[in-house]
Order: C-alpha cells, then sequence, then structure tokens
C-alpha cells in the first residue's frame, strides 16, 4: 500500500496486491473463480474505502473460499446462512461494507429463504452469486441452477428439477439492484463489482462461472469470444438493445414479449427497440426471461433503483426514535408489554 493519501478523501492508495493475502488459492487449475477473485481484487482500489472497513462473508462451497483470499475483514460462515451473519454484521456495524461471494447451491437451496429476505429488506450489502449450474465442492451433484435433465452422481438417469431463475427470484423479491456478468469479462465484472458496491440498498451479481472439472462450458455459449456477440446482450442505460456480431440484430417488444428482430429487414428500424430503462423492474423481468438459444442473454446491469431505504438505515432510525421517546423501559416491560396476565 502507498504512504501516499489522495488529497480529496483522505483514503490510502491501494493496488490489486494490496487486497491479496499470503493464503495459497485452492481451487482446482482453470476455475472460474480464480478470474472472479482477479476482477473483485482490481476493483477494490477504485471503491473509496478503507480496507479495515470492508467484509467478505460466505457461507459453504468452492466460492466459499472467497474471504481467504482477500486481505480484509471476513467470514467463513455456515451452509446457507452467509446472509444471515452478513445481515448482523451491517446491522451492528452499518458503516461497513459488507459483501457476500457464495455459490447457486448456497445461496438458492439451503440459503434460498435468506437470499430472498435480504432482497426484499433492501439491507445494504452486495450479493456476488457464482452460479456454476452444479455442486463442485461435494463432487457435482446438481443443483438448484442445473438444467432439466441433467445426469450427476445424484441424478444418474437426469434431473427432473425445472431449475430456479436467481434473475427472475429478485426481480420478484424487490432487489434494489440486479445485475449478471461472466467470470472471463474482466472489464464487465470490474464495472458491475464497483457499481454494486456504491449501490445503496441490496446489490445482486450473477456471475456465470464455470466449473471445468464437473460442469465444464455450462456458459461457454455466453463467454466465448466466437458466440458471444450472438448469445449475449450488453445493456447500456438509455440505449436500444442490439446485438449480432455486425450489430444488425434487436430486441422489440410486442405488448410485453420480446422479440428478436432484424434490423433493416421488415421495416425495422433502431426506433422500434426496446430502450434499456435501469429503473424498470419490469424491463428486468422481461431480461430474466430471455434465454439461450431462443434469446440473447441480458449482461451488465439489468436493474438499479437507489431510491428505496435500507433496511439498516430504517433499523436505526428506530432505535433513535426509542431513545428520545424518553420512555426508557427495560427489558422485562417490553417482553410483558401491554396485555398480560398472572395466573394463581
Amino acid at each position: 500500500m502507498s504512504t501516499i493519501e489522495s488529497k480529496e478523501t483522505h483514503l490510502p492508495v491501494y493496488t490489486a496486491k494490496d487486497f491479496t493475502t499470503d493464503q495459497d488459492v485452492r481451487w482446482c487449475p482453470g476455475c472460474g473463480d480464480y478470474a472472479v477473485l482477479s476482477a473483485m481484487r482490481k476493483a477494490m482500489p477504485d471503491i473509496g474505502r478503507k480496507k479495515e472497513d470492508v467484509v467478505f462473508v460466505s457461507g459453504i462451497g468452492c466460492a466459499a473460499r472467497f474471504p481467504y483470499y482477500m486481505d480484509t475483514y471476513g467470514m467463513h460462515s455456515i451452509h446457507g446462512r452467509a446472509l444471515a451473519v452478513a445481515t448482523g454484521v451491517k446491522c451492528a456495524n452499518p458503516d461497513l461494507a459488507v459483501n457476500v461471494v457464495s455459490g447457486d447451491g448456497d445461496l438458492f437451496s439451503i440459503g434460498g429463504n435468506h437470499t430472498i429476505h435480504t432482497m426484499r429488506r433492501n439491507l445494504d450489502i452486495s450479493i456476488f452469486l457464482l452460479n456454476n449450474k452444479i455442486y463442485g465442492l461435494t463432487k457435482g451433484q446438481y443443483s438448484p441452477t442445473s438444467e432439466e435433465g441433467k445426469i450427476t452422481p445424484s441424478t444418474p438417469v437426469g434431473s427432473i428439477d425445472h431449475p430456479v431463475n436467481p434473475i427472475a427470484v429478485s426481480v420478484a423479491a424487490g432487489c434494489s439492484f440486479i445485475a449478471r456478468g461472466i467470470d472471463v469479462d474482466m472489464k464487465g465484472l470490474d464495472h458491475l463489482i464497483k457499481r454494486a458496491m456504491a449501490h445503496k440498498g441490496t446489490s445482486f451479481v450473477e456471475v456465470y462461472q464455470d466449473c471445468n472439472i464437473f460442469n465444464h462450458k455450462a456458459w461457454w455459449y455466453a463467454s466465448q469470444k466466437e458466440t458471444r456477440s450472438e448469445t449475449t446482450i450488453e445493456l447500456t442505460h438509455g440505449e436500444p438493445l442490439v446485438f449480432g456480431s455486425q450489430q444488425d440484430k434487436g430486441i422489440r417488444l410486442v405488448g410485453v414479449r420480446p422479440e428478436v428482430v432484424t434490423i433493416g429487414q421488415n421495416g425495422v428500424g433502431m426506433d422500434d427497440l426496446l430502450v434499456h430503462d435501469e429503473a424498470d423492474l419490469n424491463l428486468a423481468y422481461i431480461y430474466s426471461q430471455m434465454a439461450h438459444p431462443e434469446f440473447p442473454e441480458p449482461i451488465g446491469v439489468l436493474h438499479a433503483d437507489p431510491s428505496k431505504p435500507t433496511y439498516n438505515e430504517l433499523l436505526h432510525e428506530q432505535i433513535e426514535s426509542s431513545k428520545q421517546s424518553g420512555r426508557n423501559m427495560d427489558l422485562q416491560t417490553l417482553v410483558t408489554g401491554n396485555e398480560s396476565w398472572e395466573v394463581h
């Protein structure tokens, strides 16, 4: 870390190395988690926070090793309970920048209820879902995001489960910041990490992450240069939805349904295309239903609403209001309440 401090913010000037611990990174060679870790370390110097004010919390799984590899405060918690722990950390010290990094099993199976309630409460934390559509740490069982028919050790003749849609869940829960990135897209991830951490409220970032051992190439169509331009669509606020290797295709709405069109054919022009509006949660739902191969999959910030009050703000306002009310009730009085009976 440089000894020079910014004159405007009085913050230390960091580099990615300042967020690198002395722990050996223990993921399988080629795992997409390496790329996400690298992007996170590179983004951290630009978030405008001292590293001792940053916390990473994880549950259980391959992604849950993250706190060991980030030179900040952190906690490797228990399976499915990362968000419960993060809630306690944020409410106890609202000045901290709290981040949760975990996998699809941890956040949408055993921890699914915590994910929903954190989003609806709008707790001021960032959630990074590393979605590889498999349980990697426990050797390749199907996960909540695995596709139907997935053959794994726990589903030898194919899964009959319909997969959960993380983006659709976040929309239904009213999450105030929703985004999607790809593990190997370092520039895109850098942007999303910074946007998520700057957002006031619950930030949810789904990262398409490759498990090259147990579910290799699950997102290959979206991550490879040869196919990405045709299978994904980059979202930019205020800009029409255009994609394709020649940028000659787009998305328009027919009623409330998206439709792939070719620009310049059948009278279709740029003015006919859907224009991205981050503030519109309804558009985020439409994006959540756009899936390969029928549609290109939206990448970037799908929704952002910084106007919603956060859970931790409301909590501390309530605490201060109670203190100033002068009631000064002790714990027993609060437990007894206004309606109690003595049984003789």
